[in-house]
């Protein structure tokens, strides 16, 4: 190398080294990534808070719009619009811009789609959509609103990558998407995922809060239930929504919705037609067909996949001795059948992350309506200021229209010269010169005239009500509600996913409203709960209304009256303890079975639950439980030893062999106690004479039962009267103290006289004569009684007719509750035979007042 090349090199190695600068790799690194992460979750992540959009989203609908593929028009190439997209505002490849416009498109993804797509858009079966050259689509009606009035100055532009162009900064967004349709976004270090809501109840939540700006969360839950998937399901208790409500993050379990159907040789058919959002069907089926291939669940016989247009269906037979209760858990534990679903309502808001809650991304949404409303209102109030000052040119020019025709026709000027001289001449602005220079020659007419009046009369008003409106922030709420209203009336539909009160957590209590409930127990355990004006009073002998559908082998088996809001002990004839809030029981319909008791609390083998027991909220003459078995043991337990109960369940008393808990009452320390058995014998003893006792002990004997059973426990303190029936619909109430007093454990004396007609003892229990007592046969049939209509009578009479049954039927529970006031017509009158009837007018039930009284000696 000579000396000239070598001199060269090294004066651009010093050139070179001037231009290094020294940076330490990790302040570097850290820098250059968080750019970087905020990049990922300012420009592709996350969605704005005001029009629930990611960029690429808002991106599609913007150049769909200026493409003009609205929903009024055909259906556009798929790659056309992706093309126009990724030509003009979206610098990123063509399947990501694709797979945004696909999942827009799908009514399983999105509550109310964006985009209305013609052609193979995919499945829930994971199945992907056909290529962009195959498919073709459109804005939907509802995506139109989401750009409506974009062109009248109401959201800011920026300019686009290679500023050729410009694109909205966010989109003027009528609806509330954000919430209609949620998000699922996974930035760096950060994630979203936003449920979709139901369009009529987030407008109800929109106007709570501009109606009371202090509006609670809780508050705000009447109107906004929670989330509403498209593909249905029930949500699990409330707990998760009130906390994702509150705080911008929760966890909420989806169940499968199904029901039960009948099939060939007697066999059961499960059904599921919902299944959580964002399941995979496919997967989820094969993971159902590998549990029961590998004996995890027994008792299933086929499956299969019967879902087409109409909607989804899971078929699933099962053997003829299979429990389709114990499968669903089954299935419900091992497969996505009930999946969890993580809320993080995670927005950008000015442009930066931020953890909402649903309040603040309501207010956000009316502050951005807000903003939209008063920049339209402010393009509409300077449109129409502009086309008034021409037409007061235009009327002063008409006025003068000699004057401004001969200036015309007699100047030499130009098109600028001839516009000086009429601002000169008659004070114009070079506006109205302009277009008083460019008006027709028709216009000139008196009709064209009396049009130029009318307009800038009609203009003088819009501009008074556009100035008025930006002068009074209520009309602009107005506005708001008004369009919101439009909205429900062209998009609203009802709620799709079911929220399960059953399974709500104590928390959650205050968000249950406080009613008057009738629980129901059948003997093969299916339990519900029911409003209880369900059942209305009726007259003795009525034939009642069906309160449950049953099947031919079974009967309703134990009943309670209590509130949502009560606790309710559930005592099972192993002698244990379960604990269920009133609003943990599933609502049913009057003819509904309910849902198995094994759903809600985890019994043992052979366990029933025997008694139902309502914890009163004040807890008055609550000091400690009596519980009576089968075979007449009695015990006294104080309350306080059940104040805390698990979900397993507690021992409440130590059964001898063959014995099983039968009763269960709450007494208040000095009550006299009644036990009765069906041979129609009952003893009255004080309850001192059976002392306090632990948990686990057996009990005394209360009662000789003679070789039959206990059928009914009265405390002196629930009433002065005994109520006694007979499994036949006979009864009667009787006085407390017409019962000797003697010492536990004794046979006691005749409570009814039993003969085949009455048939044997059923119920006995304490009354005041002023409630109403729900009657249940063991056919389902119940009816609801006034007690006063049955007048007391002796111990040794068979009292009179309560309730007429079917054939076979017979009387098995009798549950009292409080007298309801509303009252059929009635009237008394004399049949040709000379008995007295009472006839009720509303139900024409004839009910004779014979009363089958026979005086016996014992």
């Amino acid at each position: 190398m000579s000396e000239h090349e070598m001199n060269d090199e090294t004066e651009v190695v010093e050139t070179f080294h001037d231009q290094v600068e020294d940076v330490e790799i990790s302040k570097e690194m850290k820098e250059s990534f968080l750019d970087y992460s905020m990049s990922v979750i300012v420009q592709r992540a996350l969605p704005d808070v005001r029009d629930g959009l990611k960029p690429v989203h808002r991106r599609i609908l913007y150049a769909m719009n200026s493409l003009n593929i609205t929903s009024s028009v055909a259906h556009k190439k798929s790659a056309r619009i992706v093309g126009d997209v990724i030509g003009k505002y979206h610098p990123h490849g063509d399947t990501a811009v694709y797979d945004a416009m696909v999942r827009m498109a799908q009514d399983f993804s999105y509550r109310y789609p964006l985009v209305d797509g013609h052609g193979n858009f995919g499945s829930l079966d994971g199945d992907g959509a056909a290529a962009m050259r195959y498919t073709e689509a459109r804005m939907s009606k509802i995506s139109m609103e989401m750009v409506a009035d974009i062109n009248k100055e109401t959201v800011d532009f920026t300019p686009t990558y290679d500023s050729d162009g410009e694109e909205p900064v966010v989109l003027p967004s009528r609806i509330p998407n954000l919430l209609l349709n949620g998000a699922v976004g996974i930035a760096v270090g950060m994630a979203t995922n936003i449920p979709p809501h139901n369009l009529n109840e987030t407008v109800d939540g929109i106007k709570a809060v501009m109606n009371d700006p202090d509006i609670t969360i809780p508050e705000l839950m009447e109107h906004i239930k929670g989330p509403d998937f498209p593909t249905g399901g029930i949500i699990l208790g409330r707990k998760g929504i009130r906390q994702a409500y509150e705080t911008g993050r929760g966890s909420i379990m989806i169940r499968s919705k199904y029901r039960i159907e009948n099939a060939e040789q007697g066999k059961k058919r499960i059904v599921f037609y919902e299944i959580p959002y964002a399941i995979n069907k496919a997967n989820l089926i094969t993971k159902m067909a590998a549990l029961i291939r590998d004996k995890a669940i027994q008792g299933v016989t086929y499956l299969n996949d019967e879902s087409n247009r109409e909607g989804i269906r899971i078929v699933m037979d099962l053997k003829k001795d299979a429990q389709e209760d114990v499968i669903l858990n089954q299935l419900f534990r091992l497969t996505p059948l009930q999946s969890s679903f993580g809320i993080n309502m995670l927005a950008l808001e000015n442009g930066r992350p931020r953890q909402l809650n649903l309040k603040q991304i309501i207010v956000d949404y009316i502050d951005h309506q807000t903003d939209v409303i008063v920049r339209k209102t402010r393009f509409d109030l300077k449109k129409a200021q502009e086309r008034a000052h021409i037409l007061e040119g235009l009327r002063i020019a008409l006025d003068h229209l000699d004057e401004v025709i001969h200036m015309i026709r007699s100047s030499h000027k130009d098109e600028n010269g001839l516009n000086a001289d009429l601002c000169a001449a008659f004070g114009f602005s070079p506006v109205q010169a302009k277009a008083i220079l460019a008006m027709q020659l028709r216009r000139l007419s008196g009709l064209e005239r009396e049009k130029i009046e009318n307009e800038y009369q009609e203009l003088l008003l819009t501009i008074a009500d556009l100035e008025d409106i930006l002068a009074n922030h209520e009309r602009v709420l107005q506005i708001i509600r008004d369009d919101l209203d439009e909205m429900v009336r062209r998009f609203g539909d009802a709620r799709r996913t079911e929220i399960s009160d059953s399974f709500v957590d104590m928390d959650d209590e205050d968000l249950i409203p406080r009613e008057d409930i009738v629980i129901t127990l059948t003997e093969s355990g299916y339990i519900k709960r029911q409003p209880l004006d369900t059942y209305h009073a009726q007259n003795r002998g009525g034939r009642g209304i069906k309160s449950v559908t049953l099947n031919e082998e079974d009967s309703v088996d134990t009943m309670a009256a209590a509130t949502t809001h009560n606790h309710i002990l559930l005592f099972t004839n192993k002698g244990r303890v379960y604990r269920l809030k009133g609003y943990n029981i599933p609502n049913a319909s009057r003819t509904a079975k309910g849902l198995p008791i094994v759903n809600i609390i985890e019994l043992l083998p052979d366990e029933k639950v025997q008694t139902l027991l309502p914890v009163p909220d004040d807890k008055e003459g609550f000091e400690s439980l009596l519980f009576v078995t089968k075979n007449g043991l009695a015990k006294r337990t104080s309350v306080t030893e059940f104040d805390n109960i698990n979900k397993n369940g507690k021992l409440a008393i130590t059964l001898r062999e063959g014995d099983e808990l039968s009763y269960v009452k709450a007494t208040n320390g000095h009550d006299e106690i009644i036990i009765a058995g069906d041979n129609g014998k009952a003893v009255r003893f004080k309850e001192e004479d059976i002392r306090l006792m632990g948990r686990t002990a057996s009990g005394v004997q209360g009662f000789n039962t003679d070789g039959g059973r206990v059928i009914g426990v009265a405390l002196s303190h629930e009433g002065d009267t005994v109520l006694i029936a007979s499994e036949n619909g006979y009864g009667k109430r009787s006085r407390f103290e017409d019962f000797r007093l003697t010492s536990r454990g004794k046979k006691g004396v005749r409570a009814l006289h039993i003969t085949e007609k009455t048939g044997n003892l059923v119920s006995l229990q304490s009354v005041h004569g002023d409630e109403d007592a729900l009657i249940v046969s063991s056919s389902g049939i119940m009816i609801r009684l006034r007690l006063n209509e049955i007048g007391v009578y002796g111990r040794n009479t068979q009292g009179l007719k309560l309730i007429n049954l079917s054939d076979g039927a017979k009387v098995t529970k009798i549950t009292l509750v409080n007298h309801e006031e509303e009252e059929a017509e009635e009237i008394d009158i004399v049949n040709d035979q000379g008995i007295e009837e009472r006839i009720d007018v509303e139900t024409n039930d004839h009910d004779e007042m014979n009363v089958y009284e026979e005086n016996v000696q014992e």
